[in-house]
């Protein structure tokens, strides 16, 4: 019978990497086809013969890009976003979350039932778009950033860590004579490495990926983050010739195909270069804030 289980168990291991290998498959040939793309002639991706190899390969389409400065600015403008907000949500979302972690603060369960309807219900598009106005933050990067500042999802994860903590170790902070400051920035922080690696890799994906948002409050190009300026580049195959990119005009109104490829590729480099770094902080921060004591 253990012998009958074993197979079992075996033949089941073996179909889940199958499975798995062919999702992650999916996933990965796509942009494989986007990174041929972007390295192949004009001519190859106008017929058809780019598959998951270049053909013709070329570096027209990187030298275009790095030489359009718009590009580069909406590429600031999703730094700027990605770095200062992520740092933002971060702090705001562990002030909140830490505090109400605690068993001895009065208020605590109406702070998170607070957190809890934000979380199933959101505020309609037009009292936001008016509340962005009101704040004159229309057409600037805090547009982006201030109203997203505590995401509720993250706030719970983050919740259920901090209640993780051993009581004893902030008791003794405060026998110690360190205030709930001080608690906070020297004992609390440094034990929530893991959660806060992962909250900030789901904040910084986040802001880097952000459209919508942009689309209803920024109008200026100065102002556009690259996701934006990604989706202008879609919608006519005639890219706009940047001054600083004027010799490859014939390139941009000929194959823009190659061009948008190869700014996608720019696009999503940081986020898969940063990953790898956090990885082990990521998989241990979802598993202990994952898990209520």
């Amino acid at each position: 019978m253990y012998s009958n289980v074993s197979k079992s168990y075996k033949a089941f291991n073996v179909f889940n990497i199958l499975f798995l290998t062919l999702i992650g498959l999916m996933m990965f040939l796509p942009f494989l086809n986007v990174i041929a793309q972007s390295f192949s002639s004009s001519s190859a991706i106008t017929e058809g013969k780019v598959s998951f190899w270049p053909v013709e390969f070329t570096l027209i389409n990187y030298e275009y890009v790095f030489s359009d400065a718009s590009i580069w600015r909406a590429f600031g403008v999703s730094a700027f976003v990605t770095v200062v907000g992520t740092m933002i949500n971060l702090i705001a979302t562990a002030t909140l979350a830490y505090p109400v972690s605690r068993p001895e603060y009065v208020g605590r369960r109406v702070i998170v039932l607070m957190v809890l309807v934000t979380m199933i219900f959101s505020a309609p598009l037009i009292p936001n778009f008016l509340l962005i106005k009101n704040l004159h933050m229309m057409n600037t990067p805090w547009a982006l950033i201030i109203p997203g500042a505590v995401s509720a999802f993250n706030f719970f994860v983050m919740h259920s860590f901090f209640k993780q903590l051993p009581p004893e170790i902030i008791d003794s902070a405060r026998i110690d004579g360190c205030g709930e400051l001080g608690i906070m920035i020297r004992m609390v922080t440094p034990l929530s490495k893991p959660v806060m690696a992962s909250l900030g890799i789901f904040y910084a994906v986040s802001h880097w990926n952000s459209y919508m948002s942009a689309l209803y409050y920024i109008d200026q190009p100065k102002w556009w983050p690259l996701q934006v300026k990604l989706k202008r580049m879609f919608e006519t195959d005639d890219i706009s010739i940047d001054p600083g990119a004027s010799q490859f005009s014939d390139l941009a109104h000929t194959s823009p195909e190659g061009i948008k490829m190869a700014t996608i590729v720019i696009a999503t480099l940081p986020i898969i270069m940063i990953y790898p770094f956090l990885q082990r902080h990521f998989v241990k921060g979802l598993t202990l804030g994952a898990v209520k004591s």
